[in-house]
């Protein structure tokens, strides 16, 4: 049996060499960065226990310049710290991530609340270079570090029953200011099919730049769903829900006619206040045209054979 490979799969020998990749700036120096995020974290033991510092050996790339980390880092969507784009890293400076738990339920056979340092010491840390596109037509490339989110949710065993998983965000406006003006229905919710959330593209990330995650770019865990706008990409997650109905999602909720529940990046449907055609990519000056599924329909497109796509926003 001859087993081909998607064209993310890559060995190590064909990791492309750090000086190509990080062509404008080093985003870390080696071990003495990593070493001093892990002397930072709060759950740095378990993250050494991770193989974090072995992240490489499980890389995947693209040919794609890698957005400054400067401006991936100040450049932000996270209301929890306030609607402007440096708000998040502005306001959660102090926002502490110390015993995080994560409380896993529905339609699974192994319910409850988990440390994520438990949660995660199973599974090594990947890097993944993924392009982010956002629904106001900016995008970035990001090289995020994290677990599939599968193999996560495959340890909770699901049952037949579970046609969705639904995430949710830590809701604490003492400790996340922006939570205290209703610009949502807090807590913050998203959601994916079963089908989509066991997708191989599919990460859960525990940081970027191959550091731990900084606060404003969702710590100490969040989503990362390529294809999809990035405000499916949930951050600070505290809750994981397997479902056989669909999940209620805070945008939807919020603009049921703006953002439908798959939210797959798709040029040819317009946002109704502007286009979705075209991107800046943070960094450049000039926009570029967006690709379906943010360029990742060869692996994905597949997961919507059966839907209409304009319907199905």
């Amino acid at each position: 049996m001859i087993k081909i490979k998607k064209r993310w799969e890559i060995p190590e020998s064909e990791v492309t060499p750090e000086p190509l990749y990080r062509r404008r700036r080093e985003f870390m120096q080696a071990a003495g960065t990593i070493g001093g995020a892990l002397l930072l974290n709060p759950w740095a033991a378990a993250q050494a226990s991770l193989d974090i510092g072995d992240y490489r050996k499980k890389a995947i790339s693209i040919d794609e310049e890698i957005t400054e980390e400067a401006d991936a880092t100040s450049y932000n969507n996270f209301y929890e710290f306030g609607t402007g784009k440096e708000d998040p890293k502005r306001n959660s400076k102090r926002f502490k991530t110390d015993d995080w738990k994560i409380e896993v339920s529905g339609e699974c056979e192994k319910p409850g609340t988990y440390g994520l340092e438990d949660m995660l010491r199973p599974f090594p840390i990947e890097e993944r270079i993924y392009r982010l596109r956002c629904v106001e037509a900016w995008s970035m490339v990001i090289p995020w570090l994290g677990v599939p989110l599968g193999s996560i949710l495959q340890s909770f065993q699901p049952t037949s029953k579970a046609k969705y998983v639904g995430f949710k965000t830590l809701h604490d406006p003492v400790r996340m200011p922006g939570q205290q003006r209703y610009v949502l229905d807090w807590p913050y919710r998203e959601g994916l099919t079963i089908a989509e959330a066991m997708h191989p593209l599919t990460l859960m990330s525990v940081g970027m730049y191959g550091k731990t995650m900084p606060n404003q770019n969702g710590a100490p865990i969040r989503l990362v769903v390529p294809w999809k706008y990035g405000f499916k990409s949930i951050k600070s997650i505290v809750g994981i829900e397997f479902s056989e109905a669909q999940p209620q999602t805070s945008w939807n909720m919020a603009a049921s006619g703006e953002y439908g529940f798959y939210s797959n990046v798709n040029p040819q449907v317009d946002h109704p206040r502007w286009s979705q055609k075209r991107e800046r990519r943070i960094g450049e000056i000039f926009k570029r045209d967006t690709l379906m599924f943010n360029g990742y329909a060869e692996e994905v497109a597949e997961l919507y054979d059966d839907l209409d796509l304009a319907v199905n926003f």
